[in-house]
């Protein structure tokens, strides 16, 4: 008979053995086979278990990468990654510490151990190729088209048929000019930062007082100062004060100027970012451009003045028109890079100083008070009265101008609309 027997070893705890009859020996049940193993386990002595050291330090570029994800999960090519870096402010001396020579060398490390999902991810664009369509050219040269007919009708009209011509005209002007503005190179970018919308809403506030300037300031401060006006304003020399039309026209026909200087300075920008191998040999090669398109704007706006004031037969003006178009050509390209906070200061600043220089000829006219209109008088006295816009337009230009030549040669002011601001 084999296999185990039914009885338990005498002595045997909780039958944890039994005889096997083909052995001829005690041997132990599963049971006690379990229980011995629990018993010999028991006395062993458990392995000391250490905590693992936590890794620091091994890998610098991973750890940027999980800091700036969104950058790095959105980016389309390695060049948005480093102008988010720089903006952020991620240097070239930065870029040592993560064993690169440059931000663009560590922004290409960076998208190429990003995980980018071939599906899902937005085709790649070139933000380089900002396309010149059509119809932001047309909508460029139409406040300049809307400018010269209501000139025109200004001057065959008159009584009744000239004051409707002058709000008609106004107005579809300012309509042109905000449409031309919303699209091409001049419209802002997108992804603005929050409070932009309300400086964008106060640059617009002070442009139009800037341009009402350049139409009726002049003639009103020259009559202030002559103890004037008498009467409402007139495009004829017998007026109370007389109306620039001149400065105003060249400035609507250079809109399109100014869109084609924007455009130009974007596109080689963004050439230059694509040939750069760091940030300082970038800001370099920038300044040039965004002075160049500068320059040339205003050789095109002193152009369209002498023309203007030709076949007006008016005074060009040049001292204050360039000097505005100076102001608010800067002002117009660091709100198209996503930089809305400085061009609303220095606006306004330039409008409150000629409203200031109006008010206070205005105010010396109050007994004990002609003091207050004495700066103003003798600048007049000296200058004639475009030197108080073309005083402050300056300084405003001057003061934007190196504003834009640090802001505009970065490379994160060329980065897509959602770039970080």
């Amino acid at each position: 008979m084999s296999g185990l027997g039914e009885l338990d070893r005498p002595g045997a705890p909780g039958g944890a053995e039994a005889w096997d009859e083909r052995s001829g020996e005690w041997v132990a049940t599963p049971e006690g086979a379990a229980a011995s193993a629990v018993s010999e386990e028991a006395h062993v002595p458990a392995p000391s278990r250490r905590p693992n050291p936590r890794r620091t330090g091994a890998d610098p570029v991973k750890a940027l990468m999980h800091r700036h994800r969104e950058l790095c999960a959105r980016a389309v090519d390695p060049l948005e990654i480093a102008a988010g870096l720089e903006a952020h402010g991620v240097t070239d001396r930065t870029a040592t510490r993560f064993r690169h020579r440059d931000v663009f060398s560590l922004a290409e490390e960076m998208y190429a151990r990003a995980a980018h999902d071939e599906e899902t991810a937005p085709r790649p664009t070139t933000p380089t190729a900002i396309r010149t369509h059509t119809s932001w050219i047309l909508l460029t040269l139409l406040p300049g088209a809307l400018c010269a007919a209501t000139v025109a009708a200004l001057r065959l009209t008159h009584g009744r048929a000239h004051a409707i011509a002058l709000a008609v005209g106004v107005l579809a002007g300012v309509l042109a000019l905000r449409a031309a503005l919303a699209r091409g190179p001049l419209a802002p970018t997108d992804g603005t930062p929050p409070g932009s919308a309300r400086h964008a809403s106060g640059s617009s506030v002070w442009t139009c007082w800037l341009l009402a300037y350049a139409l009726l300031g002049d003639g009103l401060l020259d009559a202030a100062v002559a103890g004037g006006p008498d009467g409402p304003p007139g495009a004829s020399a017998d007026s109370s004060w007389t109306v620039a039309t001149a400065p105003v026209l060249a400035l609507s026909l250079a809109c399109a100027p100014a869109a084609w200087c924007a455009h130009l300075f974007a596109v080689s920008a963004r050439r230059r970012l694509d040939t750069s191998r760091g940030l300082e040999e970038f800001t370099a090669s920038a300044r040039p451009l965004l002075l160049g398109a500068f320059a040339l704007f205003l050789s095109a706006l002193s152009a369209l003045l002498a023309v203007c004031g030709v076949v007006l037969g008016e005074s060009a003006a040049y001292a204050q028109t360039v000097t505005l178009g100076a102001l608010l050509l800067l002002a117009r390209l660091l709100t198209a890079h996503g930089f809305h906070h400085a061009p609303a200061i220095v606006l306004a600043a330039a409008a409150a100083a000629e409203a200031t220089a109006l008010a206070t000829v205005f105010a010396g006219r109050l007994p004990g008070c002609g003091f207050l209109a004495t700066p103003v008088e003798t600048a007049v006295d000296a200058w004639g009265p475009g030197s108080i816009p073309a005083l402050a337009c300056a300084a405003a230009a001057t003061a934007l101008l190196v504003h834009a030549t640090r802001t505009l040669t970065r490379a994160s002011a060329h980065a897509p609309a959602d770039r970080p601001c």
